[in-house]
């Protein structure tokens, strides 16, 4: 074996060794400190990319579900006005059904149709004051064209073509009531994927007698009980307010429910979005403790054999002496 003096090889291979086991030291430290594998795009650059992606339609799910879940209740807020107007249709047909009858006089009648009309007062201050987040419900803002009722085939939604800024934008840029209230929960923005449209018809005394005579004379105008032939005819006229209330309301109904496995399929794909990216991102501390030990080891091995490689120089002395 040759002796230098002016190159020790066999400490430069030592310290070589050395450095590369505290670097991969460091990375088990830092690993095991943060939890995750890939803390930066040197540690794998492709693996960086997919759980960035991920990460963004992970938090963009959870945003959609807390989207979901405000418009759900908002129809709850909704279905709890519909539910107090049911009761108030439902006295004004007892009342008319009590001013039918032949038994009271007109006088009489004047005071039942009093309180009948104060319930159709109150159903159109609920319908009027019933809102969600500054947004009115059941006034008939909400009722558009997306959907519309079929005696044959209920609530349907007819196709919608590519849309008409001039009709369906206003100046802001926002959805106009044409369309309903437009409901995000997607990553991307098509129609068929990412978001849907809620709409809410229209819960006052118009809005449920609208088919009677003249859709622009009122309500209160159109249905009366101050006599006994007006009476009877406010019993169909009711029949129709309560069927076309409850078409509604179950029309509500159905959307909680859509919502409802909206959310749940939402709360499913980000989940199963956060179980991949674990297993991309995060670090096996089993695997990762075992790395650190070995490279521990190995540093001290190192240590000990640059000790001895630093002392070999000083051999070539004792030929000189």
């Amino acid at each position: 074996m040759a002796l230098y003096i002016n190159h020790n090889l066999y400490a430069l291979g030592a310290a070589n060794s050395l450095r590369s086991h505290y670097s991969a030291m460091g990375k088990s430290i830092q690993r095991l400190s943060t939890g995750l594998r890939v803390n930066s795009a040197k540690d794998d650059a492709a693996g960086l990319a997919v759980r960035e992606e991920m990460r963004a339609d992970i938090g963009v799910y959870q945003q959609g579900v807390r989207n979901a879940e405000m418009a759900m209740n908002m129809l709850q807020t909704a279905e709890s006005a519909m539910a107090v107007i049911d009761e108030k249709l439902i006295r004004m047909k007892q009342l008319a059904e009590q001013a039918a009858t032949g038994t009271y006089t007109h006088a009489q009648r004047q005071i039942i149709h009093s309180e009948f009309a104060a319930m159709a007062s109150e159903i159109d201050r609920i319908a009027t004051s019933t809102e969600f987040a500054g947004r009115k419900l059941i006034n008939g803002e909400l009722s558009t064209n997306a959907y519309h009722w079929s005696t044959v085939g209920g609530w349907v939604q007819p196709g919608f073509g590519a849309i008409d800024p001039s009709r369906d934008l206003d100046a802001d840029g926002e959805y106009v009531s044409n369309f309903g209230v437009k409901i995000h929960f997607g990553t991307g923005n098509q129609r068929a994927e990412d978001y849907y449209f809620i709409n809410i018809a229209d819960m006052s005394t118009n809005g449920l007698f609208r088919s009677i005579g003249d859709p622009n004379v009122l309500a209160a105008d159109k249905v009366s009980i101050s006599t006994q032939h007006a009476a009877q005819m406010a019993l169909e006229q009711l029949d129709s307010a309560i069927s076309m209330k409850e078409r509604n309301r179950a029309h509500v109904g159905t959307m909680m429910e859509r919502l409802d496995n909206t959310i749940k399929h939402l709360i499913g794909q980000a989940e199963n979005l956060q179980v991949a990216e674990s297993q991309i991102s995060d670090v096996d501390i089993a695997t990762e403790m075992t790395e650190f030990v070995k490279n521990q080891v190995l540093a001290q091995a190192a240590i000990a054999v640059l000790a001895q490689a630093n002392a070999l120089p000083s051999m070539a002395l004792r030929l000189l002496g």
